[in-house]
């Protein structure tokens, strides 16, 4: 079969789901994944044809996107800061505006002295995609992350592997510990003290399920998206607790927040003696990130 024509089935078959564009971005996506192809490549040869395993390859992933389960997960895979990264039910799915909190640290360290070692922790890590993206751009970093779930860090270790990074995972739940100096490790020296601490925390509030889309709903972790309503800063008050003991001086504490609780999250840190507090926006115009210091 053509792959231009099987393109018209597979738009009509999503279309009353998906807006054109994100079924065009899906049916690329695919085209890359399967085929090795880029959109220029089947605009330069419109008689491009699959054979019959390939067809039941794409009528697969099509039946999987009727369901609403997101493109990253039947794939296995995506994209993050240019980079390559895989993705599972144990993880969620990297963000546009986690890739704005990534450029924003890096930008950041750009006033910092590189000739000494910058010393990193992403808390919560997931897929990796925080730690990772800053130790393949960041001069010197030597990076830590942790994170709750064992699954989430099998498939963050794999992606370090694959963008042939050095970064130091623990499996810890971060709520139950007092300091970092108590957190386990076996094969390798954690630092007492660092230089940048980011955290893209659980913070979607119960609440908040409403607006959430089934394809996030029904299939990302929800142990990394949501918390109570009645403590909704629960990660953020203990990650900067920890940060008051395990920032250096001069360091800096890093959050992705929730748009909703941008005036909240300042009053928080503000309370507990952090300065210099920046509030940022993400490119959708929403509270979406914050910057701080001891």
């Amino acid at each position: 079969m053509l792959l231009k024509t099987y393109k018209t089935t597979f738009l009509l078959e999503l279309s009353s789901l998906y807006d054109a564009q994100e079924i065009e971005s899906f049916f690329y996506l695919i085209l890359e994944c399967f085929h090795n192809k880029k959109r220029i490549d089947l605009a330069l040869d419109p008689n491009m044809e699959m054979d019959a395993m390939q067809l039941l390859r794409w009528e697969s992933v099509l039946s999987e996107l009727k369901k609403e389960k997101p493109i990253q997960y039947i794939l296995g895979e995506t994209e993050f800061y240019g980079l390559p990264f895989l993705v599972n039910e144990n993880t969620l799915i990297p963000r546009p505006e986690t890739e704005e909190l990534v450029e924003w640290i890096i930008k950041s360290t750009n006033y910092e002295i590189q000739s000494t070692k910058l010393r990193i922790l992403d808390i919560g890590t997931g897929s990796g995609c925080i730690a990772i993206s800053l130790a393949k751009n960041i001069l010197n970093a030597e990076v830590s992350a942790i994170d709750v779930s064992e699954k989430a860090l099998a498939t963050a270790k794999k992606n370090a592997e694959i963008n042939k990074v050095e970064v130091s995972f623990i499996n810890i739940d971060i709520l139950k510990i007092n300091d970092l100096v108590e957190l386990p490790t076996s094969n390798f020296q954690l630092p007492t003290q660092f230089d940048i601490i980011v955290s893209n925390p659980p913070y979607v509030r119960n609440l908040e399920k409403a607006e959430i889309k089934p394809n996030v709903l029904e299939y990302e972790p929800h142990l990394a998206l949501f918390v109570e309503d009645t403590d909704a800063l629960l990660f953020y008050r203990k990650i900067a607790q920890l940060a008051q003991q395990n920032l250096s001086e001069n360091g800096k504490l890093f959050f992705e927040i929730n748009q909703y609780l941008g005036k909240e999250t300042v009053q928080l840190l503000e309370q507990m003696n952090f300065k210099n507090i920046e509030l940022k926006k993400d490119i959708y115009g929403n509270n979406r990130m914050i910057s701080c210091r001891l």
